[in-house]
């Protein structure tokens, strides 16, 4: 397959148009949004959304995210609105929350993977929005990456895993979360939340104050669990080198980690280290990457997938990764860091 790829302005009404109809006809786009970059088919067309599962390698068992342009376009696809996920969307719409409602018969069974429930959200991205319109079609879009690996947040990541996969790849600016979008499931009283992101517990708790996480995100999955959002039951974020997260004091945790780098010196192995703007300068024999300082937390989540994919061109046997406190943006970080290193976590 030739995939065409464009550098996206949404003042470029042709382009804009041009990317529609690929989706109209039953094609494939990548495209940009405030959280990772999509790769996006026509929600309601059965043969589109299964051409998403076959270029990123995904398990047919992983519900998509269906993507609206505006908030009456949901009125199709949902049975109903409970009252607290209506102010959800007065608050967070558009932005990167997704909200687990009762589906019509409008959607495909293989967008949702078979259940009766599928994650509705509203970008914010004005390229994403654009592309929504144009196509006239909900757009059901996972991450643009190939399945298991970190999602990508610019359009160079895009093309090193889609091109020649897809019919287009649209360059937008880079990410600002960083992370793929919080989901909240509206269809339980009270409401949980099924994947951390940008819009914190925190946040989420000012509307509905029983909310809570749901204990399965932040542990190893069982094989049989059926997960009822993107990214509950398979190993993500990985880069190809194993990753293994030292959890402890700070000061303790550089300790740990030099030791284990030299362990690893010594046996003839290459290591990277994931580090912070606080800590990058005390560790030594290793290829150490910042994700920012660990004073602004935001920024750590948007370096995050940039930062694990950036040891892939090292070619590193082992990538050993600080922790970080799980609160606010810091749940969702955490979350991404142990699906990356399956939960492969050194507790000191």
């Amino acid at each position: 397959m030739n995939t065409k790829i464009i550098k996206f302005d949404v003042e470029n009404k042709s382009l804009i148009e041009e990317a529609g109809k690929v989706i109209r006809n039953g094609g494939i786009v990548a495209f940009p949004t405030e959280t990772v970059y999509g790769l996006g088919a026509n929600a309601l067309d059965c043969c589109a959304v299964k051409k998403i599962f076959k270029a990123k390698g995904r398990p047919q068992d992983n519900p998509l995210i269906v993507h609206i342009s505006n908030i009456e376009e949901i009125n199709d696809l949902v049975k109903q609105i409970p009252h607290k996920a209506k102010i959800l969307m007065e608050k967070f719409w558009p932005g990167p929350l997704t909200l687990i409602l009762e589906k019509t018969d409008v959607i495909p069974d293989v967008t949702s993977a078979g259940l009766k429930t599928i994650g509705i959200r509203m970008p914010s991205n004005d390229t994403a929005r654009a592309l929504i319109k144009a196509a006239r079609k909900p757009i059901a879009a996972p991450s643009a990456n190939i399945s298991g690996r970190p999602s990508p947040t610019n359009l160079e990541t895009c093309v090193d895993d889609l091109n020649g996969k897809v019919d287009c790849i649209i360059g937008g600016e880079k990410s600002e979360v960083g992370l793929e979008s919080t989901i909240v499931d509206c269809t339980t009283e009270p409401m949980c939340v099924l994947r951390p992101g940008g819009i914190t517990l925190e946040m989420l708790k000012k509307v509905d104050d029983k909310i809570y996480i749901d204990p399965n995100i932040m542990k190893k999955p069982e094989k049989d669990f059926k997960p009822k959002a993107p990214g509950m039951k398979y190993r993500h974020y990985a880069p190809k080198a194993p990753v293994k997260i030292i959890d402890g004091d700070l000061q303790k945790t550089i300790e740990k980690i030099n030791k284990i780098v030299q362990n690893y010196i010594d046996n003839n192995k290459k290591v990277g280290i994931i580090a912070t703007d606080e800590t990058k300068d005390k560790y030594s024999n290793a290829i150490v990457r910042s994700l920012g300082s660990r004073t602004n937390l935001e920024e750590i989540a948007q370096n995050l997938f940039e930062v694990l994919r950036s040891f892939d061109n090292e070619d590193v046997d082992i990538i050993l990764s600080e922790s970080f406190k799980e609160q606010g943006i810091g749940i969702a970080i955490m979350n991404r860091l142990k699906k990356s290193a399956g939960f492969d976590i050194m507790k000191l």
